[in-house]
């Protein structure tokens, strides 16, 4: 049985795919806390409440979408780098995208995420995220 991770922020403009993706989640057995977000400033404040619980050695992890009306998944990444650093520290953020286009992937590197996944999530893209930022993987089955 894989360790849960603290909590999870969803954050897509579509509150299907956050339904989609917290379900595939909670099957998967990935963290004790699920919240879902559909825009970016909605994100910041529900990120502010799990970060302040989090750990560093067990950081929320925030599936970002890039393409969503008011605050977006870039707008979101500036907000967040004016957070305290120990907050920083306590997340993991990486951008959940339909269409790699859509990002400016010259900026990739000067951005706070630890990586990229292309939606659909599944489980085989949910394990390779938790063996890269949590060392933790799903129990072979």
């Amino acid at each position: 049985m894989m360790r849960k991770i603290s909590s999870v922020l969803l954050v897509d403009d579509d509150p299907l795919t956050n339904h989609l993706n917290e379900q595939l989640l909670k099957a998967l057995g990935v963290a004790d806390q699920y919240r879902a977000a559909t825009d970016g400033v909605e994100a910041l404040d529900a990120l502010t409440q799990l970060s302040a619980r989090a750990q560093p050695n067990c950081p929320v992890l925030v599936l970002l979408d890039v393409k969503m009306p008011g605050m977006d998944g870039m707008a979101f990444l500036e907000a967040y780098q004016r957070l305290p650093v120990a907050q920083q520290q306590a997340v993991v953020i990486v951008l959940h995208t339909a269409s790699m286009s859509s990002i400016d992937l010259g900026r990739l590197e000067d951005l706070p995420i630890a990586g990229l996944v292309s939606k659909p999530l599944t489980r085989e893209k949910m394990d390779t995220i938790l063996k890269l930022h949590y060392q933790r993987q799903f129990a072979i089955t």
